[in-house]
């Protein structure tokens, strides 16, 4: 390293601008090993990638579904008001009953969708029990808290079932008979085959997030499950596409399924994308230095390829005196529990993580994402992106190419 930075990250010079921010055709773009034309994607006009009609609102509040009265009172505590679209059509047939296929974007309140009616089943009948197969720890975690806060006061009990975490408190949760499991395929696989777990305990399954789980390797996985899976029993399938592989796995999972589809654009509107080129003479980490010191880059989150690539990337913000904390595989889950929290609280302002933790991340207030490698493909830069500009707010994702 031939220069020295001060720690103090006041002291450090503002950016001289002298990088190429643009939209169109970036020069050297062919370089990058993806499969996709970020052109296909920048800045589109949401109104000409509608993929569905908008269907009119049925539910104007959650007060319009049957649910009890201890549920809806901690749906409003957490300041939902009106469902979302995804909410508005999947709450009332898994209420039902029905299996379902449900199509969304990330960010679009999925996961309540599945949660309210499922907890809402187990709190009048407790004979009920769900399985959720997700496949992050991150998103496994986010889904137990969101679970914790809709049950409080009525005495559902759930646990988390996932790698990095101790294998032997989970076997004994599982033997307390939670009526939630929430799980990773790795870990599940691992307690299905010491028979600490039986499918054939549950009612309720709902698959999240298959297609990453597919595009991940865990194909094999989710079919050994669904071979596991008892005959009569209620099936929730979410995904933001359908691959033929991933179809695959629906013709054995569902049973004359509705299907619930909000995809409106494969962007949202109020993301606002752009790239960063990279200029001759400036190295890259420069150039994302100059960026993190300008003003709005408040709460970053910055996408890199591999973990090797982000753990170098970590020490190096770390020594330009950046509040920094990075998430990848090599982790242990405590670890990256802690580096998120820290996060959402504000205490760190840059979080660095690979591909695998873009899916399943529900931070508020991101006011960037940084792709400071390219993604392999358009599904993985629009879940990348999809951390930023959530809940109605305004957010801007940048990515470098040489």
């Amino acid at each position: 390293m031939t220069q020295t930075f001060n720690r103090s990250r006041a002291s450090f010079r503002r950016p001289n601008n002298n990088y190429s921010r643009f939209r169109g055709n970036p020069r050297g773009f062919s370089k990058q090993k993806s499969s996709f034309d970020l052109n296909q994607i920048m800045n589109q006009n949401p109104a000409t990638a509608t993929a569905d009609t908008e269907k009119p609102m049925e539910h104007l509040s959650f007060a319009d579904f049957p649910i009890s009265g201890t549920l809806l009172e901690n749906v409003l505590k957490k300041g939902y008001t009106t469902p979302t679209p995804i909410q508005d059509q999947a709450i009332k047939p898994i209420l039902q009953g029905r299996d379902l296929i449900g199509l969304a974007n990330t960010g679009t309140g999925k996961t309540a969708a599945f949660l309210i009616p499922v907890i809402d089943k187990i709190f009048k009948n407790r004979d009920e029990k769900a399985l959720i197969v997700t496949p992050t720890r991150e998103l496994a975690s986010q889904i137990q808290q969101e679970l914790t806060s809709l049950t409080y006061g009525m005495k559902i009990y759930s646990t988390s079932i996932i790698g990095g975490a101790n294998m032997y408190r989970q076997i004994h949760e599982l033997r307390r008979n939670p009526h939630v499991v929430i799980g990773t395929p790795g870990r599940l696989k691992d307690l299905i085959r010491q028979k600490e777990l039986d499918l054939a305990n549950f009612s309720i399954i709902i698959l999240d997030e298959v297609d990453l789980m597919v595009d991940i390797g865990f194909i094999q996985d989710v079919k050994y499950f669904v071979s596991l899976l008892p005959p009569v029993r209620q099936s929730l399938f979410f995904s933001a596409t359908i691959s033929p592989k991933v179809s695959e796995i629906l013709r054995n999972f569902v049973k004359d399924p509705i299907t619930v589809s909000v995809k409106k654009t494969d962007t949202l509107e109020n993301i606002n994308q752009d790239v960063i080129k990279v200029l001759p003479g400036k190295s890259k980490v420069e150039h994302l230095h100059d960026l993190l010191i300008s003003d709005g880059f408040d709460k970053v989150l910055i996408f890199g390829r591999t973990k090797h690539g982000i753990e170098k990337l970590n020490r190096e913000l770390e020594y330009r005196g950046f509040k920094v904390g990075a998430i990848h595989g090599n982790k242990r889950q405590g670890y990256r529990n802690r580096i998120l929290e820290s996060f959402k609280r504000d205490e760190i302002q840059i979080l660095l993580a690979t591909d695998v933790a873009s899916r399943g991340l529900d931070i508020s207030d991101v006011t960037h994402v940084i792709n400071y490698e390219m993604p392999q493909t358009l599904d993985d830069y629009i879940h990348r992106i999809g951390r930023t500009g959530r809940a109605g707010k305004k957010g801007t994702a940048l990515t470098f190419v040489d």
